[in-house]
């Protein structure tokens, strides 16, 4: 009698200790998993869902976008983002959002101060989030509204934290009429190893108008 219950006592602590080991099993892997999710959405780039061969490699969009604090705004989507969302779909491309750490104001004419001020100081404005890998690429287009003559000023804060060297850099703005204004000229002397291809500036009020005009940019470049 004794035997079957030290057999029975046996039988139920391996049945505990499978359960409990499993359990644990599980939550490290649920652990690992959330994981692996965070450090995946932390880089911001979206994938291309498409893949297009046309001789210049991997191709990575990188735009700041504004949805208010614009001219005639606020938008749905900003005038920026349209135009980088229509180099994607001819190209292929994969895109990141260069969003700020803190937000620009709302207001149009509170926006613009911000911006001569941040530019007057030479300002390096922090971005939200994680940079990409850029050396995964080989073509980088670089685009954003023109504020004050030349790139947003957290657009200087991404250049500076990235090697664009040896790359094909490729500026876009939308604008109220400075066309790139020194956008091209910046990625020039940032990057002096860099090969810098003509760019393109669009009206900010015809930025959802402007496919046929991107695309027919985009095939002049060979893509």
């Amino acid at each position: 009698m004794r035997k079957r219950i030290i057999a029975f006592i046996s039988a139920i602590v391996v049945i505990l200790v499978a359960v409990v080991g499993y359990n644990l099993y599980n939550n490290r892997q649920t652990r690992s998993n959330s994981s692996t999710v965070g450090r995946q959405s932390s880089q911001q780039v979206t994938r291309s869902k498409t893949t297009k061969s046309n001789g210049n490699g991997k191709t990575l969009v990188v735009y700041f976008s504004r949805k208010e604090g614009v001219s005639g705004g606020p938008l749905k989507v900003g005038n920026t983002k349209v135009i980088a969302d229509y180099i994607q779909q001819h190209t292929g491309a994969d895109e990141y959002e260069i969003k700020a750490a803190k937000s620009y104001p709302k207001g149009y004419q509170a926006t613009a101060d911000q911006a001569q001020k941040e530019q007057e100081n030479n300002a390096r404005p922090k971005i939200k989030g994680s940079l990409p890998d850029v050396s995964k690429y080989d073509t980088v287009f670089v685009g954003a509204p023109v504020w004050w003559g030349e790139y947003p000023m957290i657009v200087r804060t991404f250049l500076d934290a990235t090697d664009l060297n040896g790359k094909t850099v490729i500026p876009f703005t939308t604008h109220m009429g400075s066309g790139l204004g020194n956008t091209q000229e910046q990625l020039e002397k940032q990057y002096p190893k860099a090969k810098v291809r003509k760019g393109l500036g669009v009206e900010g009020t015809e930025a959802k108008n402007s496919k046929g005009t991107v695309d027919k940019w985009l095939n002049k470049l060979g893509y």
